[in-house]
């Protein structure tokens, strides 16, 4: 039987906490019980697994992460709506390094489909980008470019990775002109595939 007040969401929401505090390849359903003075059988019964577990907090922190990129673009095109896109990006990923983390995983497809927050992180890439003018299929290679500048950038800043004593807001931001320049140029002729 349950313990009472314990429900999966909160057992998700406890460990997308846990997560962003002690690191998510440090997060188990043993983690989570301890913080809820439980033992490990309790907590099975709100999630089956540590895959189901991140599984969760996945699925919650995409939710939460296309919300704040939703907020952060909209009414804005271009320019604007990069440097919204980017900000919120960067402010989500350093405030929740767990959850961030768990958003880049590949998740299975029976779990992926239906997480509606994973679609509107997708979706929110491709609109911010159509303001550009690109159609497809520069508009993918776009979203991939923009999407490995963004998380290459945010996953050194999370790990102290940069040991240079100039302002890394300095260099976030010459990044963004730079992104917004080589978007705002960006090739559209069909290339051979290599």
């Amino acid at each position: 039987m349950p313990r009472q007040g314990l429900t999966s969401a909160r057992v998700s929401a406890s460990a997308a906490e846990l997560a962003d505090a002690v690191g998510l390849s440090r997060l188990t359903v043993a983690a989570v019980a301890r913080h809820f003075g439980v033992s490990d059988a309790a907590l099975y019964v709100h999630v089956r697994s540590r895959d189901a577990l991140i599984e969760q907090v996945a699925v919650r922190a995409a939710a939460t992460f296309a919300d704040q990129l939703a907020i952060a673009v909209a009414g804005r095109a271009g320019h604007q709506a990069l440097v919204a896109f980017a900000d919120a990006w960067r402010a989500f990923a350093v405030a929740h390094p767990g959850q961030y983390a768990a958003t880049q995983l590949p998740l299975p497809p029976q779990v992926g489909t239906r997480s509606a927050g994973h679609l509107r992180l997708i979706e929110l890439s491709y609109a911010m980008l159509r303001g550009y003018g690109l159609d497809e299929p520069a508009l993918t290679d776009a979203v991939r470019f923009v999407r490995s500048t963004f998380h290459g950038f945010t996953t050194l800043e999370i790990v102290d990775g940069f040991g240079h004593p100039r302002a890394i807001d300095t260099s976030w931001h010459s990044i963004l002109d730079a992104v917004h320049t080589t978007v705002s140029n960006w090739p559209t002729g069909k290339r051979e595939q290599r």
